[in-house]
């Protein structure tokens, strides 16, 4: 493992910053993007230097395709190798927090969410070729799949799940570009501490009814956590050598927990 590198972008908080430190703890090499949130750098910093691996943190705005390309080959000289990317950026807007769109968050969405997505894969894929076992991991949204609907109305704009639909797109694509060697899978995330959950602004302002209403749509009865999605990007980075543009839901079943299933009816033998 201590040869393989990972490209780990949003990584300065919230899962970003989980799935990185999951790779340095198992000693993979990772490069680590950030851009906002520089209150959060210093505890990044401690965070990494702590697991004892080789790490790279970069400062760049990855909605500048060609400071993505300057990040690739920096990796390049750096490295000379790149094994996993996890693509990580987005921007999900809440209709709680933002309210009626407005042309500048639509774009920043779109921009965020699929093309700053798209230009990563598309600069990373040389290096990522090189590798005999690349694994290219998009994190998505059941936005989706629900949009904006249901108890999630509040929490996922049709901008952003306009931008999470396009994504399962660009997974299907780049993982027939990628065969044979370089795997393509997506993890669909329903809703997490960090994000759309309790650890964020928009949580805090749903009323108690409103956040019942979330967790009762939830099969499993709960919001989800990080090592939710640790164990499943686990799998499907070491333990999936078959599995390639597949999209694994994790959403403790919110896509399936609105619709009841009524009584078997008296039939006739």
């Amino acid at each position: 493992m201590n040869k393989k590198v990972a490209l780990v972008t949003g990584a300065i908080k919230g899962i970003g910053k989980e799935i990185g430190l999951f790779l340095a703890r198992k000693g993979i090499r990772v490069v680590l993007t950030h851009y906002d949130w520089n209150e959060s750098l210093s505890d990044m910093e401690k965070a990494f230097k702590e697991t004892g691996t080789e790490h790279l943190i970069v400062k760049v705005n990855l909605l500048d395709t060609e400071a993505i390309e300057d990040l690739v080959s920096e990796i390049d000289e750096r490295f000379g190798r790149l094994d996993i990317l996890i693509n990580n950026i987005e921007r999900g807007g809440m209709p709680v927090v933002h309210g009626k769109y407005i042309r500048d968050q639509w774009d920043l969405e779109i921009e965020t969410t699929l093309r700053a997505k798209r230009w990563l894969f598309d600069s990373s894929f040389p290096l990522l070729k090189k590798s005999k076992d690349a694994s290219v991991i998009n994190i998505s949204s059941i936005a989706g799949i629900v949009g904006r609907s249901g108890p999630a109305s509040l929490l996922f704009n049709e901008g952003y799940a306009t931008a999470n639909r396009g994504i399962s797109i660009l997974t299907e694509t780049w993982a027939r570009l990628g065969s044979p060697n370089v795997r393509v899978n997506e993890l669909m995330l329903g809703i997490f501490e960090t994000r759309h959950g309790e650890k964020t602004r928009g949580w805090s302002l749903l009323s108690d009814e409103q956040k019942e209403a979330l967790i009762d749509h939830t099969l499993v009865k709960r919001t989800g956590k990080f090592e939710d999605i640790t164990k499943a990007l686990s799998f499907l980075i070491f333990d999936a050598p078959y599995v390639t543009g597949s999209v694994l839901k994790i959403d403790g079943g919110y896509t399936l927990g609105g619709e009841h299933i009524l009584p078997m009816p008296e039939g006739v033998v």
